[in-house]
């Protein structure tokens, strides 16, 4: 009879509840700041619903449910955000995410909010803006 072995790392899934109180504290950190509350304050009308897309993605991203299906870089590159927001998010999203999650889930999803930092960042800001044609003269 085959034995199934199993690791000594195995994960330690989130609960629903985990992510939901992990999307709850990083958004109240997000109010407390005064660098980001003004940006998501303007953009978000209905923060009920905002937590449960949030919710969604989180739980898609960490226990592969199918309930998340959008694609969250067009509504970020909407946003009137400079790089140093997004080290900042990380820095919010870090510490809700180490205070809620169980180890390994929260370093899955810190690697994930990192990934995704770094996506948006070179999509949003890695080329400056087009002023046409430099023509080249020669030195004299």
């Amino acid at each position: 009879m085959a034995t199934h072995c199993t690791s000594s790392m195995s994960t330690h899934l989130p609960t629903e509840e985990q992510i939901a109180e992990m999307v709850r504290r990083f958004y109240r950190q997000v109010l407390a700041d005064d660098r980001l509350r003004p940006i998501f304050d303007a953009a978000i009308t209905d923060w009920d619903t905002h937590h449960r897309v949030v919710q969604d993605f989180w739980s898609r991203t960490l226990l592969d449910t199918d309930r998340y299906r959008g694609h969250p870089y067009p509504v970020h590159a909407q946003l009137p955000l400079q790089p140093e927001h997004f080290d900042i998010w990380l820095e919010l999203f870090r510490k809700a995410a180490r205070e809620v999650l169980p180890a390994d889930s929260a370093a899955r999803a810190i690697a994930r909010a990192e990934h995704m930092a770094e996506s948006f960042k070179a999509g949003m800001f890695s080329f400056p803006r087009y002023e046409g044609p430099k023509l080249w003269k020669p030195a004299r």
